[in-house]
């Protein structure tokens, strides 16, 4: 079984016939165009939010399917770039892309940078550890002096950092070296979106890892939700996506494609207790 790669930040279908071009970074002209192809960053390496199939190692995924949709609707082919968080964001600043989508959340803080979407992914956060003693994590005092898994610069790192957890960073690694490790006890735990982390889960058998079903949690930086981010300004296509995304909520294809990535309807507030809201400093 193919070992699919994706970050610790967050089958198949697809909306219409739309052309994937995985280019390098060249300038987008799409702005100027209304009709030209929207340029779109993503990583190629989020699953189940962006990713390649086992089958045809394919671009896809629940945000790249959602953009693709979004992009009928206005009437445009799609073009994506692959490339890390940064540099994701750091496209949709210069121009070199119209938008990007990667499981991004719309919180306070990038909407002070960013022009986003209405979301359309709800979610929460939660914690994987070892199946056989819970890391030793029994209360949130607990994650003091553990080690944390995740990428540099995040917020699920800063936050553990914030508790006063020791940051293992990694870059671009798949699922299964971040799972091994904290089996292993190289690291003790991983925080993450809970969709994410259940699904990483059911993808490694025999993992003897467990998500922590008391310790459920959300921070000021989760915001309303995941949307699509554009250039600071750019009310325009701003408009032009949350329209698409209301005609694809209104006819079923967000709960549609969510419950296919995620098998469960993430395009409504998930019910579930909270353990503990944070403020990331």
């Amino acid at each position: 079984m193919r070992t699919f790669k994706f970050r610790w930040l967050g089958l198949l279908g697809a909306i219409g016939i739309v052309l994937i071009l995985l280019t390098g970074c060249g300038k987008s002209n799409s702005s100027s165009n209304s009709k030209g192809p929207l340029i779109c960053a993503t990583s190629g390496t989020l699953y189940p939010s962006s990713f390649h199939n086992e089958k045809d190692n394919k671009l896809t995924g629940f945000d790249v399917e959602i953009v693709r949709a979004v992009a009928k609707k206005m009437g445009r082919k799609v073009e994506f770039k692959e490339m890390n968080v940064d540099g994701q964001l750091t496209a949709v600043k210069t121009g070199k892309a119209d938008i990007a989508a990667n499981d991004f959340s719309v919180s306070p803080a990038r909407e002070k940078q960013f022009a986003l979407s209405t979301p359309y992914k709800h979610s929460f956060n939660s914690l994987i550890v070892r199946q056989k003693d819970d890391s030793g994590i029994h209360s949130w005092a607990d994650i003091k002096g553990k080690r944390a898994a995740g990428e540099a610069g995040t917020s699920y790192q800063r936050l553990a950092k914030q508790l006063g957890a020791k940051p293992v960073n990694y870059d671009n690694v798949s699922n299964d070296i971040y799972m091994k490790d904290v089996k292993n006890g190289k690291t003790d735990l991983i925080m993450n979106d809970y969709y994410l982390q259940k699904l990483a889960l059911a993808a490694v058998p025999n993992n003897g890892l467990k998500i922590l079903s008391n310790m459920y949690f959300k921070t000021n930086e989760d915001g309303k939700g995941t949307g699509i981010i554009m250039k600071k300004g750019n009310t325009k296509l701003q408009k032009q996506i949350n329209k698409a995304l209301a005609e694809l909520k209104s006819d079923g294809t967000l709960k549609k494609l969510s419950e296919k990535y995620y098998h469960a309807d993430v395009s409504k507030q998930p019910k579930v207790h909270i353990s503990k809201t944070f403020t990331i400093k």
